[in-house]
């Protein structure tokens, strides 16, 4: 039987019934959306065969199987009920990369003003993958080498993140004034491509729950109009969101910036179980669970820049602060409000899981 860092053994049921609210509050357990490969090299203490989770898709069989027996382990270290795997569908984007660690470990970021998309001429000259393009090797790996106890959830980009990489987030902006047919076409083949490819995860064995990535905001509003999204991207969700609960697994959504305008649109149209990613600056997630937390369960939240830039001391006192408030309340996973980043201490990350289990003894004896 696996045993984390905490010595608790792994027990994704536990964690099943925090993500649905069911039965009453009890021990918070730990969540994470993602992990960057150089953080999770500095939690095991070895070399990763790959330099992001991104290279996956196209490595080697043996770099994959070496890359997501690590990623195992590194969930296995931190006292996980699961193991993350990103799944990816082989669409393209424009990335510019930079050194930003100043060790040689790149970082993209997206073209915001242009993508291979940008007119029907190249929506039509464009290569639409297949559904049998779908690199499925590390889900499927992963998922047959579980420890007892844990199961997948899978990581995956939805309509929204790729249609606004495809096309440039500004051309895609212009285009829904200027070319609204162009928008839903494309909106159209990503997102018949990700259903097809939900519907594969989901019906992997030891796949436990459906994360989709799909960043709608910035700092004081959604990047697009709520009409818009309810136009052409909600539609899309609430079938993902479908597919997912057909299998009895649930769902949730990883959604960057201020998308609290259309919270309710998430949980009532498209039926999310649980929302990730929170900035102190845009919403304490204290707030989020004050006014949705009934609805929804509430994952992460401990902000980025105390993990990043904070004192240990820092980052427990703010990790207690949102246990207090959220914790005794049911529905919570403890968790960074983004991901376990490259510029995240790991002396903070694993002060922020270790206050985790202090207070889960404190409060719950367990």
């Amino acid at each position: 039987m696996t045993v984390g860092r905490w010595g608790r053994r792994p027990d994704f049921d536990r964690l099943h019934r925090t993500l649905l609210r069911q039965g009453p509050p009890g021990p918070v357990p730990p969540i994470e959306f993602l992990a960057d490969v150089q953080l999770m090299e500095q939690v095991v203490g070895e070399k990763f065969p790959v330099e992001s989770l991104a290279d996956l898709k196209t490595c080697g069989e043996a770099e994959c199987e070496r890359a997501c027996d690590l990623i195992i382990r590194f969930h296995e270290q931190l006292g996980h009920d699961y193991v993350s795997v990103l799944v990816e569908v082989p669409l393209d984007s424009t990335y510019t990369g930079l050194d930003d660690t100043g060790g040689g470990v790149t970082r993209y970021w997206q073209d915001q003003s242009r993508g291979p998309i940008g007119s029907w001429a190249d929506f039509d000259a464009y290569r639409w993958p297949k559904a049998e393009d779908v690199n499925y090797r590390p889900l499927e790996y992963t998922a047959r080498h579980l420890p007892e106890g844990m199961k997948v959830i899978a990581v995956c980009d939805g309509v929204f993140e790729w249609a606004k990489a495809m096309m440039g987030l500004e051309t895609f902006s212009f285009a829904l004034m200027d070319h609204p047919d162009l928008v839903e076409a494309v909106c159209q083949r990503v997102g018949e491509l990700t259903a097809t490819a939900c519907k594969a995860i989901a019906d992997t064995p030891n796949v436990g729950a459906y994360f989709l990535s799909d960043d709608m905001g910035y700092f004081t509003a959604t990047l697009i109009s709520p009409k818009h999204l309810r136009e052409y991207i909600f539609p899309w969700q609430k079938m993902l969101a479908e597919i997912v609960h057909a299998k009895g697994l649930p769902f949730l959504l990883h959604a960057c910036g201020n998308v609290f305008g259309v919270m309710d649109d998430l949980i009532d149209e498209v039926g999310i179980d649980g929302k990730h990613s929170y900035e102190d600056k845009i919403r304490p997630v204290e707030k989020v669970m004050e006014v949705w937390g009934d609805r929804m369960s509430v994952l992460g939240g401990v902000d980025m820049d105390i993990l990043a830039r904070g004192t240990e001391q820092q980052v427990r006192a703010r990790t207690r602060q949102i246990l207090d408030f959220c914790g005794p309340r049911g529905g919570y996973c403890l968790g960074t409000g983004n991901t376990a980043a490259n510029y995240v201490p790991v002396a903070n990350l694993l002060a922020m899981l270790d206050e985790g289990e202090r207070w889960n003894r404190e409060y719950f004896g367990s």
